[in-house]
């Protein structure tokens, strides 16, 4: 199976980003969400494939020295429950 994912907006409110961190998030948010979906599977009702204009997910509680890739991690398994996936 084949996954394309590309986040066409990522709002990063409230978080301690330096210049440019902020597409280091998104692009780390990308690839493990798509890892995830390779390796625990789409959701049925998503199978099919097409966009999905937002997805709500749940909240996550950073560290004080997260990174931006940890960051991008924890958000990416957050969306990846919120599709209504299971890991």
């Amino acid at each position: 199976m084949n996954i394309h994912l590309h986040i066409e907006r990522l709002i990063l409110d409230g978080l301690p980003l330096g210049a440019g961190q902020g597409a280091l998030v998104q692009a780390t948010v990308e690839a493990e969400l798509a890892r995830l979906l390779g390796q625990g599977g789409i959701a049925p009702s998503l199978q099919s494939g097409g966009a999905v204009p937002s997805v709500r997910a749940e909240a996550i509680q950073l560290a004080a020295q997260s990174t931006p890739a940890q960051m991008g991690q924890q958000i990416a398994h957050s969306v990846y429950t919120g599709m209504g996936t299971t890991q």
